[in-house]
Order: structure tokens, then sequence, then C-alpha cells
């Protein structure tokens, strides 16, 4: 009766959930456990509860310096084992797929290691510090991928469900040529002067301050959803406060606690602001800031073509709004389209209509899609090739912000 009982429920179960027999498993490994590790170990754990995968995804080890801090991470995110050496977690046979969660001065060496012993590898955003690192590690990439292994960038935010809807409508033609792309990404949590020094705000940490951090971000959307690169910047930025606390332990989230004893120089920029122009001609502008009191994240994008236009905004991330010019002037403008319908990109496996997701759906989703490329033997999207496109982005407005706005190439 009870097998009875086991059968019924099977073949009661929906399509996408019913169990798998013979999946094949993918260990993952991860380096790094706080911020975006804990988001990406959410979207490992979750991805194959949800969507109906063809390799399941297990937490094989996760790695950290520290060798409590991370065993209690390894413990609350539901890893297998606790590493606090990168290279023994590469070692590692049940390991196949390794995660770079760490900050941008690391990513070179842990991803060019990886690939070199037959490892996937997705890699956190921007995928280096600088563009020589990120062209080694984009030809480390094309290197293994005739090996047949994957190396993805993180760019999470193209896995926002109303921001892979936008990419539809542009492919799709419903804008028509486009004109203007208008991206913004506002935070707040460094207004504070004695915020303390973190390693966001040390160059030879993380590269650059909120262009990197936030700018990446901007950049790669709206080079995706117009589908076509930046050819040229101008740019500014500026550090508002160029000396702060150094951290007294540490770090938690993006903050800590301030030693009041100690003080350090700030060596990246707070805000960056630039224009740019697309291949096709289109404009664009770019604002970057962690100093915009009252954002506190705040990522907005406008989208204007010949034909409509779409927004978005990701502290309303269920929701795009959608103007189609063609409509006749008396009835047309913007309306709101709540993208949580079974048709939209990702929403088949979740809650019925009208039930809202969140900003940790898409480590969800980037897990899904990661899994299902590997399986398929597919390009990754975003590829390094992609990161270092950004890369080369990022490089070009600094070299335009130190030479007073000067329009600057972006290499191709």
């Amino acid at each position: 009766m009870a097998r009875r009982e086991e059968t019924d429920r099977e073949a009661a179960a929906p399509p996408t959930h019913r169990p798998k027999t013979s999946v094949p498993v993918l260990g993952v490994g991860m380096v790094g456990y706080a911020f975006m590790g804990a988001a990406h170990s959410q979207g490992w754990r979750t991805a194959g509860h949800v969507f109906d995968l063809p390799m399941r995804p297990a937490l094989a080890a996760v790695c950290g310096r520290d060798r409590a801090a991370v065993e209690a991470a390894a413990a609350r995110h539901g890893w297998a084992a606790a590493e606090t050496d990168w290279r023994a977690l590469i070692a590692r046979d049940d390991v196949q797929l390794v995660d770079i969660c760490t900050p941008g001065d690391s990513h070179a060496e842990i991803a060019i290691a990886a690939l070199e012993a037959g490892k996937h590898v997705l890699c956190e955003k921007p995928l280096a510090n600088t563009v020589a690192e990120a062209e080694a590690m984009t030809e480390a990439a094309a290197r293994a991928a005739d090996r047949g292994q994957v190396a993805m960038v993180g760019f999470n935010y193209r896995r926002v469900p109303a921001i892979a809807y936008a990419r539809q409508l542009i492919a799709e033609g419903r804008l028509g040529p486009l004109r203007h792309v208008r991206a913004a990404y506002l935070q707040d949590w460094l207004v504070d002067p004695e915020s303390p020094l973190t390693w966001r705000l040390e160059r030879e940490r993380a590269g650059s301050g909120a262009l990197g951090d936030l700018g990446a971000h901007i950049v790669d959307l709206a080079q995706y959803l117009a589908g076509e690169p930046l050819v040229g910047v101008s740019a500014v930025s500026e550090t508002f406060v160029r000396e702060r606390p150094r951290l007294a332990g540490p770090s938690a989230g993006l903050s800590g606690a301030a030693d009041t004893g100690a003080r350090g120089a700030v060596t990246v920029d707070d805000a960056a602001l630039f224009t740019g122009r697309l291949a096709s001609g289109a404009l664009a502008s770019f604002e970057a800031t962690r100093m915009a009191a009252g954002r506190k994240n705040a990522l907005r994008l406008e989208i204007n073509g010949e034909r409509g236009s779409l927004a978005f905004d990701l502290e309303r991330l269920n929701e795009l709004s959608f103007h189609d010019h063609t409509e006749p002037a008396a009835t047309a403008g913007f309306r709101r389209v709540l993208v949580t319908e079974p048709q939209h990109p990702y929403l088949e496996a979740w809650w019925p209509p009208g039930h809202a997701l969140g900003y940790e759906h898409t480590f969800v989703h980037q897990a899904r899609d990661l899994v299902r490329t590997i399986a398929e033997g597919t390009a990754p999207a975003p590829s390094f090739a992609d990161g270092l496109q950004v890369q080369r982005v990022l490089a070009a407005v600094e070299e335009s912000a130190e030479k007073n706005s000067v329009h600057t190439p972006v290499v191709l």
C-alpha cells in the first residue's frame, strides 16, 4: 500500500518536479563565503529543488582562510566540507565546478588554476581588477572550452525575470532601432564619512570603487539589453571621502566595526558618471555611486527606441514599464507589466501569477542556467569574453576620467 501511495504521488507531481533516477551529480566547490558566498550558496542549494535540471548540484566544499569561520559558514549554508586553501579545493575529486566569490584581486589566479585543472568555473563580477588579468582569464577559458569546460561570469541581474523579458522584447524588435540607453545604480552605504575602510575601498583588492562594484553591472546590462557593445565613453569620477577609519575586526556584509584610533586612505572612486556610444550609434548614459542618500539598491534602466520604450527599477524588480509608441496617441502611454506569469522567463517553475520573486532568486536562476549550459555543452552567457568586454569599458572610463573627460574608445 505504501508503494502504491508513493507511485500515485509521483504521477500527480508536476512534470518539472518529478524525481529522476539517474541524474549525474555536479560537485560545486566555492571559494569565499561572505555576502556573495551566501547568495551563491542559496542559488546552488535551491536550483535543483525548483527546476528540472539535467545535473544535480551538490555543495561539495567551501573555502576560506579562517578555519572556524569557514566551518561555521559550511554548516550554515549546507556545504559538505570546508577547506582553508583554495588549491586544495580545486584538487578535490568531488569538485567539478569552482565558484569564485572572493575580492577581485584573486579572481585571475584562482580561475586560471581551476580551468587548467579541468574544472568548470563561475566567477563573480567584475571578472578581474585589470584588463590584462581579464585577458589572461579569457584566454584560459577559450583553451578550456576546447576541452568541453565552461567559464561564466556572475552578472546575476541578467537573471531578473523582468530584465530577461525586456531583452526578449528588444530582440523581437518591439522597440525598433534603439536611440538611448540610460542606466543608474545608486546606493548609500558610504554616505557616512565614518563608515570603515573595507576591502571594497582599496584599489589593490577591489580594482575600482563604485565603477567596478556597481558600474560593471549596468555596463553589462546596457550591452546585454541592447545586444551590442559600447564603443566609446566620456567620464568623470570622484572620491568624496579620501580617508576613513580602519576596520576593528572582520567585515560583515558591506561594512564592519570601525577602529576609532586608526585611519587609512580610500584609493578608489566613490562615484562615476559617463556617457557612451553603442556600436549602432545609439547614445547611453551611466551613473554609479555609493553616496546617494536614501538609495539602498536602486538600479534603474530605461531604453528608448523608434517604436517604444522600456523602463525597470530593481527596487520594484517584478515590474517592467513598457510603452508601445505605435499605439494611437490618445490612449498610448507607459503601462506596468507584472512579470510573474508562467510565460515570462524563469517563472514556469515558481509560484502562481502575482506571487513576487526577490533578489535571491537571481542566483537560483544563475545556477539553473549554468547547470544546463554544462549539461548541454553550449556556450555560457555571460562568458569570460563578455566579462572582458565590460572590463575594457571600465578601463576606458577610468582613462577618460583621468584625462579630463576626453572621449576614449573602447578596445573591442
